[in-house]
């Protein structure tokens, strides 16, 4: 697991109601008890602790070994009011409370590291997520624990350890013993000689939140911002769609890709779809085609578009003649000639239903339970794991990933599987689907990676719904929901008082 990944995960055990305070003292609780285990005789212990959150780990570990009858110091890197953790300044102030029994050393800067005499020491310093070279007084700290003679646990990962990668950030704590949480890191295999012996612990973490997506997820997906930024660094994206009939879903397809952050959608549809299209909204560009469906002559007018853009989204609104489908087998040919990453949906999937086969580019595919049996022939079955291995499947087969919406929405790649339970009955409205197919082709664009933008687009979408229905009830149209995307994308966590209102 990377560190990104725990960090999501985390993220959504809040969501579902385990709080990093919990987490914080069952890992705690799970190095101690090693201690314990390993050291029933050894009676004198030095934890070094960081200010964030596995410095907070440290302060539960020194806590319950002075429970345990253990002679406890706790050697603070830095001032206790610059800890910028929550829950680590909550377990601090525990110890503050009981510092008569056990020493609390702050440091204030790297010449008064005191002389450490002891059996074992805990590195509490620095957890997953470290990027770059560690500076002082981090640095000293780690030279101190090196230079000691003493039994050395790392909680979590070796401070000095990129949990990612592997790599030494200019020095490293050489752990005789490394407990970690939940999974190992994908940085400890590669780093072994620091790490030692290696212990996965249990924090109480059930395996289906993994499955399920959450907050978390957003914030995987959302891309940063800098100041420096310019138009175009948050990538463009192509919708092709309309036809003579519909206007209105490659329209909520555009609307909702721009409030994913993306910084241009080009809509290309039919001449008069187009117009119509542009009378609706100022933010889009509008490519006017000749006729009134696609067919596979537009293609031409469609080529120097495919060079400017970061992502393609095809199928809202195209209908089904024949032609269509023709030009829609071609659109995909020169998408994946271009390199550009694909969303299939609505029309544009039932025509590559006609001709489906692997492409050479990232591809997501976002049909409801109809539209799959068209693309597969097959219906879904009515079991959760049962569903869950048709739709792997299906991905596995055409190298895919694949989101499945309905009432519990299945995302799946060939390797990895999410369900998202974000969402409500008002949300059978036509279009949210559009919505949601914006949201995911806006995140590709930005270059996020195609099951993490379907993941975070799938709650995005439920959750803004779900704001929506808090709001006027089951009395919804599409394009309420694009004016929740923002605010979902901001404070994602924010959907846990809805679903508590709700009791879903």
């Amino acid at each position: 697991m990377t560190s990104r990944e725990m960090r999501a995960l985390e993220a959504n055990a809040e969501y579902f109601g385990i709080s990093f305070l919990q987490l914080m003292e069952n890992a705690g609780s799970s190095v101690a008890q090693e201690v314990i285990r390993r050291f029933p005789e050894s009676k004198k212990i030095v934890v070094f602790s960081g200010l964030g959150g596995n410095g907070g780990d440290g302060f539960v570990v020194a806590r319950h070994l002075l429970g345990a009858g253990y002679e406890v110091t706790v050697i603070l890197a830095g001032r206790s009011r610059d800890i910028s953790h929550d829950s680590a300044l909550k377990n601090w102030a525990i110890l503050q409370s009981i510092k008569d029994k056990i020493p609390l050393v702050e440091l204030t800067d790297s010449s008064t590291i005191p002389e450490v005499s002891t059996d074992v020491i805990i590195d509490a310093l620095l957890g997953t997520g470290t990027k770059g070279q560690i500076k002082p007084p981090i640095r000293q700290l780690v030279e101190c624990i090196t230079n000691s003679d003493s039994f050395k646990i790392a909680v979590d990962v070796p401070t000095g350890i990129d949990s990612d990668t592997g790599e030494v950030l200019g020095t490293a704590v050489k752990a005789d013993l490394t407990v970690t949480f939940h999974r190992s890191k994908a940085g400890l295999e590669k780093a072994k000689k620091y790490v030692g012996e290696l212990v996965v612990k249990d924090i109480g973490l059930p395996v289906e939140i993994e499955r399920y997506t959450g907050p978390g997820d957003v914030c995987l997906a959302k891309v940063p911002r800098g100041p420096s930024a310019h138009k175009g660094d948050f990538g463009r994206l192509l919708v092709i769609g309309g036809s003579e009939v519909y206007s209105g879903a490659p329209t909520l397809v555009s609307l909702g890709a721009m409030r994913t952050g993306v910084d241009i959608v080009y809509v290309a549809a039919p001449s008069k779809t187009a117009y119509a299209i542009s009378s609706i909204s100022p933010d889009l560009i509008t490519i006017k085609l000749d006729g009134n469906n696609l067919k596979p002559r537009n293609m031409e007018t469609l080529k120097p578009y495919l060079d400017m853009v970061t992502a393609v989204a095809v199928g809202p609104g195209l209908g089904l003649n024949p032609e269509t489908i023709d030009f829609v087998k071609l659109c995909v040919e020169e998408v994946e000639h271009a390199g550009k990453p694909l969303l299939l949906d609505a029309d544009g999937l039932k025509a590559f239903a006609n001709f489906k086969r692997p492409l050479k580019v990232p591809l997501v595919l976002t049909p409801h339970a109809g539209e799959y049996a068209i693309l597969t022939g097959e219906t879904l079955p009515e079991n959760q794991e049962e569903r869950v291995m048709a739709i792997q499947k299906t991905a596995k087969k055409l190298g895919a990933v694949v989101l499945v919406k309905g009432k519990v929405d299945y995302i799946c790649s060939p390797e990895r599987f999410k369900l998202n339970f974000t969402g409500n009955p008002g949300m059978t409205v036509g279009g949210t689907g559009d919505v949601l197919s914006g949201i995911v082709g806006g995140l590709m664009a930005q270059n996020v990676d195609p099951f993490e933008a379907a993941v975070a687009g799938a709650f995005v979408n439920g959750a803004a719904g779900d704001f929506v229905a808090s709001e006027l009830g089951f009395h919804m149209v599409a394009t309420d929901i694009i004016d929740w995307i923002p605010r979902v994308f901001d404070n994602p966590m924010s959907h846990l008082k809805v679903r508590k209102t709700s009791g879903s």
